[in-house]
């Protein structure tokens, strides 16, 4: 059924030279085991194949440069959704969620190393040290916010070692020891001239962005308002600058775009979905837990505050859905038409973000429109301003 569905999509295709120009902007999805959202109650099994492939591809089909698959303590493995994924698709990368200190870096770095090759170079690492004591007890990880921080640092350290090293390595840390240390795999991908995975990195503490200012390529931010994202970024750098990496960084933005043909059209849609999330989010356990209780991670009592400033902050950033679920993850939105949503993201691009995590309420049908109707628009104009060419190509599938 989600194939039909696809197939009476028109089909778009965009042509970068990716291999020729550095990429200016980048646009993530996201890919789940199953469809479920804030107002879609998930149902049938918890690992559709078919879902995910037709999600995959459905990516693919309209222009997104990349996926997110989620990790989560009672989820789906998302190292092998990944596998799955790629295995369905020819050109969309993806970024695969990971939390360190549950597998050795050693055995990461192969494994990941490995899933590059499969996925011939499609592959980034999505490092999420944890933000949430009852979320890391469930895979029995008792150490504190900080202390996982500084495990990170090192797991990194470790696990990049293990890409690169072309001889036999020792470490010896705080939390790991290894002697005689090699792989025979290493990522297809380079970066800096050394085999790696790309690494994008979350957190919003002040522990977060001093290991982000190390090891991140991409550092990623939740829908924070223009004021909020560019102290961010200036953190970032300024953490990144100690390594000798302060333009090494790029920054993420995570939104849920509502769009429609009209304004009016888009806060009616946006009206809806708090409607429906109201009457999904009271049945779920994930987010009732999350009601009236003071999140542990900085990133959620960040969207927060952007909450209490208003429903709506910077003219579109609607903050009800973070307020309703805690700000449990990417849950702001930028509401309007298409142009609009557009303009709102290319003020993000001034202020330093070059990639933009998107997903919509309804994750497959949302996915297309923003292939159709938004993505095209802000590669446009961000082409113009870079002076790059941008090719897209229209045909009736």
């Amino acid at each position: 059924m989600h194939l039909l569905f696809l197939r009476r999509v028109p089909r778009i295709v965009i042509v970068f030279c990716h291999r020729l120009l550095p990429m200016p902007v980048e646009f993530i999805g996201y890919v789940a085991s199953h469809e479920s959202s804030e107002i879609i109650a998930p149902q049938g099994p918890v690992v559709d194949r078919s879902w995910v492939s037709t999600v995959a591809k459905a990516h693919e089909h309209v222009g997104f440069d990349r996926a997110l698959v989620a990790y989560g303590s009672s989820s789906p493995d998302a190292q092998q959704l990944v596998a799955w994924a790629a295995h369905e698709t020819t050109r969309l990368n993806f970024m695969l969620a990971h939390r360190p200190g549950f597998v050795f870096p050693t055995l990461a770095a192969r494994q990941l190393a490995t899933l590059d090759h499969f996925s011939e170079g499609r592959l980034a690492v999505h490092i999420i040290s944890g933000g949430s004591d009852v979320e890391q007890a469930r895979d029995g990880d008792y150490l504190g916010h900080d202390e996982r921080y500084d495990r990170t640092d090192e797991y990194l350290d470790v696990l990049k070692q293990t890409w690169s090293s072309p001889k036999p390595f020792d470490h010896s840390g705080r939390h790991y020891q290894l002697k005689d240390n090699y792989a025979s795999v290493k990522p297809l991908q380079q970066v800096d001239g050394r085999p790696q995975v790309p690494i994008y990195f979350g957190g919003s503490s002040e522990a977060a962005i001093r290991v982000a200012g190390k090891h991140a390529d991409v550092y990623a931010l939740w829908g924070e308002p223009l004021e909020q994202v560019r102290e961010t970024v200036a953190r970032v750098r300024a953490a990144a600058a100690l390594h000798g990496r302060e333009g090494q960084v790029r920054f993420s933005l995570s939104l849920r775009p509502i769009i429609a043909a009209t304004e009016e059209a888009a806060w009616a849609k946006a009206q809806d979905i708090l409607k429906r999330a109201r009457g999904v989010v009271a049945q779920s356990a994930r987010w009732k837990d999350r009601q009236g209780v003071t999140p542990q991670n900085v990133g959620s009592q960040r969207l927060l505050q952007a909450a209490s400033r208003g429903k709506v902050v910077d003219v579109r950033l609607w903050t009800e859905l973070s307020a309703l679920t805690g700000a449990a993850g990417n849950s702001t939105a930028l509401v309007g038409t298409p142009e609009q949503v557009a303009e709102s993201l290319l003020a993000y691009f001034d202020a330093g973000v070059s990639t933009f995590l998107i997903r919509g309420f309804r994750p497959l049908q949302d996915a297309l429109d923003y292939g159709r109707q938004l993505i095209p628009l802000v590669r446009a104009e961000v082409a113009r301003r870079e002076g790059q060419p941008l090719t897209v190509l229209a045909s009736a599938a």
